[in-house]
């Protein structure tokens, strides 16, 4: 692959709560070093849904000579908003490519489920439950087929907003069933999971990806760190329940046995299939994720990092100890990620 690349969270937005409470401008700068210089990583996807924490991530990283993909990640927005958010950040993204940097941007994430309007439903669950639905199962191809059309509208509206404000290459981080017409951007991104459902099929569809002719980013890819988190591909964070007021994480829904080199192996392997079959660039999701810290204490139901593709464990009240004065510990994921990066 030609670039090397993780996720860094600045938080995600979700009714003006964000996933991550703490962000200090010292530890994001620390942070990306390390990403730099002790993950071998050449490239960050920085996201989130603060425009101005983005900004301040992205310059950070390019100051640091990484490629920079600059992705806002809209949660729960209407199509106005979204596009509004878009446009602001494509500004901002040109700001950081002006300084030298080699950025991309990415116009969203996941449109259809993370976002109103293009799939029936309030809320991320609900429309992920129109798809899922095996009473709806005879009617997917039809509802592809209109939500494709649904996200494609929006694209072009939303890539015409960026190209007015940004000089670099544009990209999107899709889910196979969006059918993304890939002729407005310069990248074909996908979020991408291998689940026991889709292992026999997986590396004929990554080949499959890179037919197309364009280069091809993995913007996403990971696991938990559960025994059989893999299996569940995409679906490995459904075992945590949320709090009903407030809508934060609260525990899991059971007891599950922590398998970090079941993580670590499930990279291992899928980073070997990019290499082999020709894509361009990917991106382990994620570094760390605040939300969801290791409480290795007590009720294992409490220990919600179990659920977090983190490759980091996020430590719940005190700092660690490879790391002087930052709040979490590597995983064995982070280890297997820095020596396939490294060689």
């Amino acid at each position: 692959m030609r670039a090397h690349g993780i996720t860094y969270d600045t938080g995600f937005l979700r009714d003006g709560t964000s996933s991550r409470e703490h962000f200090h401008p010292d530890v994001v700068k620390r942070e990306l070093a390390i990403i730099r210089d002790d993950l071998h990583c050449t490239a960050v996807r920085v996201t989130g849904g603060d425009p101005e924490r983005l900004e301040l991530a992205a310059t950070y990283a390019a100051d640091l000579g990484l490629e920079v993909w600059f992705s806002p990640y809209p949660l729960e927005l209407d199509t106005g908003e979204l596009l509004a958010l878009l446009a602001d950040c494509a500004e901002r993204a040109e700001r950081v490519r002006q300084r030298g940097a080699e950025v991309v941007f990415v116009a969203g994430a996941e449109l259809s489920v993370m976002n109103r309007g293009l799939l029936p439903g309030d809320t991320e669950n609900d429309r992920l439950r129109v798809l899922l639905d095996p009473d709806e199962r005879d009617r997917l191809p039809e509802l592809v087929s209109e939500l494709s059309a649904r996200v494609n509208d929006v694209l072009r509206r939303a890539v015409a907003l960026v190209r007015a404000r940004f000089g670099g290459r544009v990209t999107y981080a899709s889910i196979p069933l969006e059918r993304v017409d890939w002729a407005l951007f310069d990248i074909v991104g996908v979020d991408l999971y291998r689940s026991a459902e889709v292992a026999g099929q997986f590396r004929a569809g990554v080949r499959g990806l890179v037919a197309q002719g364009k280069p091809v980013a993995i913007t996403e890819f990971g696991t938990a760190a559960y025994r059989g988190a893999g299996d569940r591909g995409a679906r490995c964070m459904e075992i945590v329940e949320y709090d009903s007021d407030s809508g934060e994480p609260a525990r899991l829904d059971g007891e599950y046995v922590r398998d970090e080199q079941g993580q670590a192996a499930y990279l291992r392997e899928l980073l070997e299939v990019f290499d082999a079959e020709g894509v361009d660039s990917a991106f382990a999701f994620l570094f760390a994720l605040e939300s969801f810290p290791h409480r290795p204490d007590g009720d294992p139901r409490d220990d919600l990092d179990l659920a977090s593709p983190g490759i980091v464990r996020v430590l719940d009240d005190r700092c660690g100890d490879t790391y002087p004065g930052l709040p979490w510990e590597p995983k064995a994921a982070f280890t297997a990620l820095a020596e396939h990066y490294r060689r």
